[in-house]
């Protein structure tokens, strides 16, 4: 089913290609893992088995590590409703609703599809926001569903995923596991070297499309609501709020950034603001003022926006 958000060519495109890249990467990958451990059935049944296991759970697995818990009607009224009106505005099924327990103020969005997606808020975010700031992020985090850039950020993240895992079980390895004859040396140095150039090409692969879908679901969340001056000062609100809270507070979610409305970054950015899986604020609220302007421009005096 085609929702109301507003389309963008450029998001499915950007997609598309990411996923064939990552592909090729994926096949690459598995084939240079077969050569240098000599075993097939090993390496597909355990890669295959975890493709599986976060495609098909990811959004239990996000759920869990962030502490959402699904809510119902009677506990959340308020959340229940905005989410409600929103999808029946963009003509979407509705998605699970759930709070985590978290003063953290954020939001993120998970699931394979429309029809089995899990929209989550914080404590700290409900607390926070406004009604009509609330409906801005809403709206950005329902437009994830409805593009299905979730599916494929979840998708994509796996490889990386795997790769790292490789380089931390085989760094570990070689440091606790004893002597190895040279020849075993030389195979779990060639998969190190392998899983850290895939786990790098990935990592770059998923910035360089996230960042993009970020200001598509701002610039969707926009259209439909008609308020981008609402969502800009959630986006403010929220970011400076995370800025306060202590960098240790926040590691533990730095994790699933992908997923967030804005990333859990701490205080002070340094270097990693260019590998950050978001665009800047000041991008994010720039869009957003042209947005405003245009409506304004197209909206006549009085009418509901």
């Amino acid at each position: 089913m085609q929702s109301r958000f507003r389309s963008d060519r450029r998001l499915t495109v950007r997609m598309t290609v990411t996923m064939f890249l990552l592909g090729l990467l994926y096949v690459a990958f598995v084939a240079a893992l077969i050569v240098l451990l000599k075993s097939w059935l090993l390496v597909v049944v355990l890669v295959g088995a975890m493709f599986v296991a976060q495609f098909w759970f990811s959004d239990r697995i996000a759920m869990f590590a962030m502490h959402g818990q699904v809510v119902e009607r009677e506990e959340y009224p308020e959340l229940h409703a905005v989410v409600d009106r929103l999808c029946a505005i963009a003509d979407m099924p509705k998605p699970v609703v759930a709070v985590s327990n978290m003063d953290m103020p954020n939001a993120f969005a998970t699931g394979r599809n429309p029809d089995h997606a899990v929209v989550c808020v914080t404590t700290g975010l409900l607390r926070r926001l406004e009604p009509a700031e609330l409906e801005g992020v809403l709206a950005h985090e329902l437009s994830h569903v409805a593009h299905k850039d979730v599916a494929v950020i979840t998708i994509a993240s796996f490889l990386g995923v795997i790769a790292g895992l490789i380089v931390r079980f085989a760094f570990y390895s070689q440091l606790f596991g004893g002597r190895r004859d040279q020849n075993t040396a030389v195979v779990f140095a060639a998969v190190m070297g392998v899983s850290a150039a895939v786990y790098a090409i990935s990592f770059l692969l998923i910035r360089a499309l996230s960042r993009y879908r970020e200001l598509a679901a701002d610039r969707a969340a926009a259209l439909l609501t008609g308020r981008p001056s609402a969502l800009a000062s959630a986006l403010t609100k929220v970011t400076g709020d995370i800025a306060r809270i202590p960098t240790k507070d926040l590691r533990t979610a730095q994790a699933f950034n992908a997923f967030y409305f804005t990333p859990a970054t701490g205080k002070e950015p340094g270097i990693e603001r260019f590998f950050s899986t978001h665009p800047t604020l000041e991008q994010r609220l720039e869009q957003l003022g042209r947005i405003s302007a245009e409506l304004g421009e197209a909206t006549a005096p009085g009418k509901a926006g």
